[in-house]
């Protein structure tokens, strides 16, 4: 073959996947639109109690706020207890979370894990305190993450209305103060709408342990983290499928600002990189072949952008042309999400997007690749 006959038929291609990807992303955006808002009702029934379970380790600068946050839940207090499971933590977290608790109107109990090692402590930090747990319904969340007062209410209310097995809710960053601080914004956004239509179409792909709720009796009935527990990330999505694939239909977003979560984004890049090569880890994982498809599919699309990038610079495709791909990708990426961050109260990080746009096909591929080491770090603890 030419090497004009393989540079067109590479530019095709990108052509096809490019004009693909535009689709898909019209298509996540009228997903995300026709998800919503639940109405809450003024009482929530007496006999649902919930268990929010929040795993820790050394969050001695933050636990207190979430702590205060939970005391001021419009959800009356006899309605639900919090499980403090401290995984070895090495600072004061312990006698933070004990004080607080001495003197909460909230149930709120610290469970010391034991100091044994383990590959995926988040995941055995849950299975510990489901043990504990008197509640129908569980909630769990970070000890980093920030709660409204209407949070629980508003999970209760959902799952009273739809009777779902799993609810995720939204997580969103707290007040940003530098350029890297919106792109974060902007990026996580991408990730809680994709999730959100992929639920709204009835193929759930992805969601966040920060902010997710499923019934008790639907964890142990699909075994927990049976299959999975050798992983280092996923506590959320692999339980999200393994729920999905056992009761289809019951998975629901959340789409009530006071279901919002908050946490602060990333302020360096060596734990901003820790995360998302934890992340990115799970895709090789994934049973259901939904995730893993579009996984491969949204790691193909940025690659061809890349590459038509890289042909514009060489001269082998010319300025319309590739105008024409960055707006088949940009565009309407551009109206998902707008739509997203709006729902998140984030106006000022609107702005960005454009900025966001010009890295994201980089980061995409780059993470994509460094998933396939074989050992991530969390918490200074080394994971494999």
């Amino acid at each position: 073959m030419s090497n004009f006959a393989f540079t067109s038929w590479v530019t095709q291609a990108i052509w096809i996947l490019l004009v693909s990807y535009a689709a898909f992303t019209l298509a996540l955006a009228f997903l995300w639109s026709r998800i919503r808002k639940l109405a809450i009702p003024a009482h929530i029934p007496d006999d649902l109690f919930i268990t929010v379970i929040i795993p820790v380790r050394n969050e001695a600068e933050n636990i207190v706020f979430l702590l205060e946050d939970l005391d001021r839940q419009t959800l009356p207090a006899a309605q639900f207890e919090v499980l403090v499971m401290d995984d070895g933590s090495t600072d004061n977290t312990a006698a933070i979370v004990r004080t607080f608790a001495a003197h909460s109107k909230a149930r709120i109990k610290l469970i010391p894990l034991p100091d044994v090692r383990t590959s995926a402590p988040k995941k055995r930090a849950i299975e510990t305190a489901v043990a504990h747990a008197q509640g129908r319904l569980i909630v769990t969340t970070d000890g980093d993450c920030r709660a409204q007062a209407g949070w629980l209410r508003s999970i209760a209310a959902c799952y009273i209305r739809t009777g779902a097995k799993l609810i995720s809710s939204p997580v969103t960053f707290t007040d940003e103060t530098s350029l890297t601080d919106h792109l974060q914004t902007v990026e996580f956004a991408s990730l809680i709408g994709s999730g959100a239509a992929s639920m709204s179409a009835g193929y759930p792909s992805m969601c966040n342990g920060a902010n997710l709720a499923y019934e008790k009796d639907s964890f142990l009935e699909a075994g927990g983290y049976d299959g999975v527990r050798h992983i280092a990330s996923g506590d959320d999505e692999f339980l999200m499928h393994k729920i999905a694939a056992r009761h289809p239909g019951s998975v629901h977003f959340l789409r009530h600002r006071d279901a919002i979560i908050r946490t602060a984004p990333h302020r360096n890049w060596a734990s901003f990189y820790r995360q998302r090569k934890r992340w990115a880890s799970k895709w090789k994982h994934y049973q259901s072949k939904t995730p893993l498809v579009l996984a491969v599919y949204i790691f193909a699309s940025n690659f061809a952008f890349l590459l038509a990038g890289g042909f514009a610079l060489a001269g082998l495709i010319s300025g319309p042309a590739f105008l024409g791909m960055l707006v088949l990708k940009c565009a309407p990426e551009w109206v998902f999400l707008g739509s997203v961050l709006s729902f998140l109260q984030k106006p000022r990080s609107l702005a960005f997007i454009p900025v966001t746009q010009i890295f994201y096909p980089l980061y995409v591929c780059f993470f994509g690749l460094a998933a396939q080491q074989g050992q991530y770090e969390w918490k200074g603890r080394k994971l494999s």
